[in-house]
């Protein structure tokens, strides 16, 4: 199973993750708003994963459109492009969950 398409802009650079360098430390090169360069803010990559899963999600209803209307024989590909989707789909299902469950966690913190 592979995971879906993800723009290497919505991840940033191997090496610094949301602005932490490997090791832990955050990163040194701080720009005037705050950021690290190449960091890219936790709510654009899950926009961008949503919009990734919605355009597969319109990929999907036009091959079966297309394989309904007698346009392609291909079903191999109509499969192949609604198993993408729903691998699309159930990884930000699952951002969600995880999501959920740590504002839950942080929420159940004493102070």
């Amino acid at each position: 199973m592979q995971l879906p398409n993800i723009s290497p802009s919505l991840l940033g650079s191997p090496g610094n993750v949301g602005g932490v360098q490997p090791g832990g430390a955050p990163g040194n090169a701080q720009k005037a708003g705050g950021r690290a360069s190449g960091e890219l803010p936790f709510a654009d990559l899950v926009k961008g994963l949503i919009e990734d899963t919605s355009n597969k999600q319109h990929e999907v209803d036009e091959s079966v459109e297309k394989m309904v209307s007698g346009e392609t024989d291909s079903i191999h590909d109509v499969v192949m492009t609604a198993s993408k989707a729903d691998l699309a789909f159930r990884l930000v299902m699952e951002i969600r969950n995880r999501m959920i469950s740590s504002y839950q966690e942080i929420m159940r913190m004493q102070v």
